[in-house]
C-alpha cells in the first residue's frame, strides 16, 4: 500500500509572518483580517506572528525573503491586491511579484503563500476579501500552515 503524506492545519507552535501590501489598502487589510483570524484559529499566538507592511506588490517578494531567510518564520503569508487598470502595468507587476514569491520559496525551502489577489475589478476584490468564507487571506494562512506541516512530515519519512 503507499504511503500518503498529509498536511493538517494546526498551527500551534508555528511562527508564521506576514507580508501585506499598503496600496489598495481598502482591500489588503480586510486580507489581513482574514489572514489573523484564520491564524488565531489555527492555534498561532500573537507572539508568534509578525507582520511586515510594504508599499505594494511589486515589494512583496523582497519582503517574503527576508522573512524567509531570517530564521524567524516557519512560512510566510503574502497578501496585496492587483486590480486590472487600462495599461499593462497590471501584468507586470503581478508576474513579478508571482514570480519572486515563488522563487524565493523554492530556493529558501520555506513554505510562502501566495495571498495576491489578481483581479480585473475592484467589486472582484472586495468579493475575495469578504469577512466571510472565500477570503483569501485566510485561505492563504491555512495553505502555508498545512505546507509547515506537510514539508516536515517528508523531512521526518527521509530521516
Amino acid at each position: 500500500m503507499p504511503r500518503e503524506i498529509n498536511g493538517s492545519l494546526d498551527g500551534t507552535g508555528l511562527r508564521i509572518g506576514v507580508v501585506v501590501a499598503r496600496f489598495n489598502a481598502y482591500i489588503t487589510e480586510r486580507l489581513l483580517a482574514g489572514a489573523l483570524r484564520a491564524l488565531t484559529d489555527a492555534g498561532v499566538v500573537d507572539d508568534d506572528v509578525t507582520i511586515v507592511r510594504v508599499p505594494g506588490a511589486f515589494e512583496v517578494p523582497l519582503a517574503a525573503r527576508e522573512l524567509a531567510g531570517s530564521g524567524e518564520a516557519d512560512a510566510v503569508v503574502c497578501l496585496a491586491a492587483v486590480i486590472r487598470g487600462e495599461t499593462p502595468h497590471f501584468e507586470f507587476v503581478a508576474q513579478s511579484a508571482a514570480d519572486g514569491v515563488g522563487t524565493t520559496m523554492l530556493d529558501l525551502r520555506v513554505p510562502i503563500a501566495f495571498g495576491v489577489l489578481t483581479t480585473n475589478t475592484v467589486e472582484q476584490a472586495v468579493e475575495r476579501s469578504d469577512e466571510g468564507q472565500g477570503n483569501k487571506g485566510a485561505e492563504a494562512v491555512q495553505t502555508a500552515i498545512e505546507m509547515v506541516r506537510v514539508q516536515r512530515a517528508i523531512r521526518r519519512g527521509r530521516q
